[in-house]
C-alpha cells in the first residue's frame, strides 16, 4: 500500500500560514469508485481513503510509515516569502495622519 506524505498549503481563504504547519499521511487508494444505480452516490470497499493521521513534523510521519512498512512518497510544497508591506492596514486608522483617509 502506498502513503503519501504532505504539508497542507495555505487556504486561499487565509492572509496567514496558521495551522499549515501540520504533515499529513494519507493513503492512496488504487481501487475505482462505484457509482450506486439506486441513489446516484459515488462509494467504494476500501476504507483506508478515508484514513489522514496528522503529525507535528516530516520525521515523525516517516518514521511512522517505515514502522509500519509502508511504502512512502513525500510531497513538498514550494514556500513563499511573506509580503509584509512597511505601513500596513493598520496604518489606515493611525490617529496621527496628515492626510484624511478616504475610499
Amino acid at each position: 500500500m502506498l502513503a503519501r506524505i504532505f504539508k497542507r498549503g495555505k487556504s486561499s481563504m487565509q492572509s496567514g500560514p496558521a495551522k499549515a504547519n501540520l504533515w499529513f499521511l494519507e493513503f492512496d487508494t488504487n481501487d475505482s469508485k462505484k457509482l450506486d444505480p439506486l441513489m446516484g452516490w459515488t462509494g467504494s470497499s476500501g476504507t483506508q481513503g478515508q484514513v489522514r493521521l496528522k503529525f507535528e513534523s516530516k520525521q515523525d510521519a516517516i518514521i511512522y510509515a517505515e514502522k509500519h512498512s509502508l511504502a512512502y512518497t513525500i510531497t513538498e510544497n514550494e514556500h513563499r516569502k511573506p509580503v509584509i508591506r512597511k505601513n500596513g492596514y493598520g496604518e489606515n486608522f493611525a490617529t496621527n495622519r496628515k492626510i484624511s483617509w478616504t475610499h
